[in-house]
């Protein structure tokens, strides 16, 4: 076994939040595959034993423990991290992956959403690393992989959209684990950190926020169709003809689209990001659209939020056209 991860995970200890789905999921997959035990948190005990499911029909060697927490949540992060200590005396690999899509204005959105968005996407980030970092330290070699977004360094989803919640936490997120790398070179050297950047990947986030925030399209009432009309109104988009049936339908027909029609998969996206730490990469960016958008925004970052920005988005069509339907889609990070 190296001295870091150039030939594999095998015999290593890894900790994913999110392993329910998409790209904890994948890398739960993946590291179990690869023979790396690994403990993961989700806050769907259905998405978890599927997970586990699907690791044992692969006949996966690493080892697989799930725990149900809300990252969110402190005295749960600290719940899980005492489940994983009393299983492992220490941690080579923590993945904080973990995230949800709402609170997208801060003007005009519910407070409740805009801070459980937050709460997910940056809290969640912090109170593991705080949690597991005792358990980093105490392993001969490990690495933080903290995932942020392209919203971590462009903080929009379109010029017909507010995008503040989410944005804000992957800034964060991506600001954390940069200025993490001097702390930890200062005071715990054989620890190393990364932050991953997805583009447009195919997850579910779309569909599990809904469920989180109640607002799943089959479920919806009439009070939420009718915000949900003036939602898509504003996006230019006329729903007036309509019914409520067919509004139902287009709403899951989206979120399932944002999935399914993805230009990258959850589980090659994950191959990349592990091969990067395989290679002790410290800036992941993953999918082209993420390699095309970071290029432009080097290169125009006082126009990354014009009219213009976006016309010249869609014109190398990438992130799905800007100006016509992502913008009324939810963010591209699982």
């Amino acid at each position: 076994m190296s001295g870091r991860f150039e030939n594999g995970f095998e015999g290593r200890v890894a900790v994913v939040t999110g392993g329910g789905t998409g790209m904890g999921r994948e890398m739960v997959l993946q590291l179990t595959a690869d023979g790396c035990d690994v403990a993961t948190c989700d806050i769907s005990e259905e998405n978890l034993a599927e997970t586990a499911a699907l690791c044992a029909a692969a006949g996966n060697k690493g080892q697989l423990i799930s725990h149900i927490a809300d990252v969110s949540v402190e005295s749960e992060v600290l719940a899980f991290r005492d489940v994983v200590a009393r299983w492992r005396k220490h941690v080579n690999l923590l993945f904080n992956n973990a995230g949800i899509a709402q609170g997208y204005s801060f003007v005009t959105g519910e407070r409740a959403d805009w801070d459980k968005t937050f709460a997910v996407c940056w809290f969640g980030v912090y109170y593991n690393t705080r949690a597991f970092l005792d358990l980093l330290i105490a392993a001969p070699a490990a690495h933080i992989i903290n995932t942020s977004s392209i919203n971590g360094f462009w903080a929009s989803i379109g010029p017909a959209r507010s995008h503040t919640a989410y944005s804000a936490a992957k800034f964060a997120v991506k600001g954390f684990t940069e200025a993490l790398m001097t702390d930890l070179r200062l005071n715990a050297p054989h620890v190393h950190a990364s932050v991953v950047m997805p583009g447009h990947i195919g997850t579910s986030i779309i569909l599990n926020a809904n469920k989180i925030f109640g607002r799943e399209p089959k479920e919806m009432d009439a009070e939420q169709l009718i915000l949900e009309r003036e939602r898509l109104t504003k996006f230019g988009l006329d729903v007036s003809a309509a019914s409520d049936e067919d509004l139902r339908v287009g709403l899951q027909a989206l979120a399932e689209g944002f999935r399914d029609q993805a230009p990258m998969t959850a589980k090659d996206a994950t191959a990349v990001i592990l091969e990067a730490v395989r290679h002790d990469k410290w800036r992941i960016l993953v999918g082209e659209d993420a390699k095309i958008l970071d290029e432009m925004v080097r290169q125009d970052p006082q126009g990354a939020y014009s009219i213009e920005f976006f016309d010249k988005l869609n014109e190398r069509g990438i992130l799905g056209g800007l100006t016509g339907g992502l913008a009324a889609q939810p963010p591209a990070t699982p």
